[in-house]
């Protein structure tokens, strides 16, 4: 199936599960960020921008009542600007256009996306694309969502976590917040779903990022209904039900409120029901929230 929003068809993404040698990112010096595609340090310091602090108290805190966000759109709503640093597992089924209409539905806050995931991509292939670089740099985002392969191996883990690192203190000194959206294991490795979460996990520490357990979800929905459908054709991709659960979580992760519904999914109730306690269940037991910045930015 190809993309709503790119028309690409994504293939089969094994994207962080054949690492077999691992490279060492940069350390990156807060204020001094590297150009686009380059692995040293750039020599003239930036002026990093600060997050909006109404978004901070949103986005670092754990209590509901935290939700106050940063700019306000024209129906006077606020605006939380997300991008998406992922591969096939983001793009497909359009999880970053189906999170903004969640937003819509509920009314509350306006959710802006800018999606730059390309097929079979980690976080170290995006490090060294100067398109990705460039859209951090575009920003003024208020959360950045990175994502890779199910990342199960351990040499995955090693990768996943060092990158996760790198791109987490880029975007915080950018003014953002980082956050890890958990995957799945493809069908063949449902076994390997404890290993996936503890790999991003892992990352989402390493990054003093938020975690999103996207793929704990989908685990807490097949415990209500093992015969949900929520792989694609080729077992791994998700279907529209496994990617709405997936936005369902980031939602709920980035807003700390019960997500509305998607009328236009044409679910029965008693789905969408169980979709929305999943979902619900897996924030409520795995959800991280991101460290707040330890030396804010003067």
């Amino acid at each position: 199936m190809a993309s709503a929003r790119t028309g690409r068809v994504p293939p089969i993404d094994t994207s962080g599960e054949a690492f077999v040698t691992v490279k060492a990112p940069v350390k990156i010096a807060v204020g001094n960020l590297p150009p686009a595609g380059a692995y040293i340090l750039a020599t003239q310091p930036t002026t990093p921008m600060r997050l909006r602090l109404p978004v901070a108290a949103l986005l670092l805190s754990a209590s509901p009542a935290a939700l106050g966000c940063g700019d306000a759109g024209p129906g006077g709503t606020d605006v939380v600007r997300v991008l998406f640093v992922g591969n096939s597992l983001t793009y497909t089924n359009d999880l970053p256009g189906m999170l903004e209409r969640l937003a819509a539905a509920g009314g509350m806050i306006e959710i802006e996306t800018r999606d730059v995931s390309q097929a079979n991509y980690a976080l170290e292939d995006h490090w060294n694309t100067p398109q990705s670089r460039a859209a951090l740099d575009e920003g003024n985002w208020d959360v950045v969502i990175l994502q890779q392969g199910p990342s199960s191996l351990p040499e995955s883990r090693v990768n996943l976590v060092a990158w996760a690192e790198t791109w987490g203190e880029a975007i915080r000194a950018w003014g953002g917040v980082p956050a890890l959206y958990m995957v799945w294991p493809d069908r063949s490795r449902l076994a390997f779903f404890d290993d996936v979460r503890g790999s991003y996990e892992a990352a989402a520490e390493a990054a003093d990022g938020a975690f999103y357990p996207a793929g704990e979800a989908w685990r807490a929905a097949w415990a209500r209904d093992p015969t949900l459908a929520l792989y694609g054709p080729d077992d791994f991709h998700p279907t529209t039900l496994g990617t709405y659960l997936a936005a369902l979580t980031i939602y709920r992760g980035i807003t700390q409120r019960e997500p509305p519904s998607l009328s236009s999914l044409a679910l029965t109730p008693a789905l969408d029901t169980l979709l929305h306690e999943a979902a619900a269940e897996a924030h409520s037991q795995y959800w991280r929230p991101a460290s707040p910045d330890p030396a804010p930015l003067r």
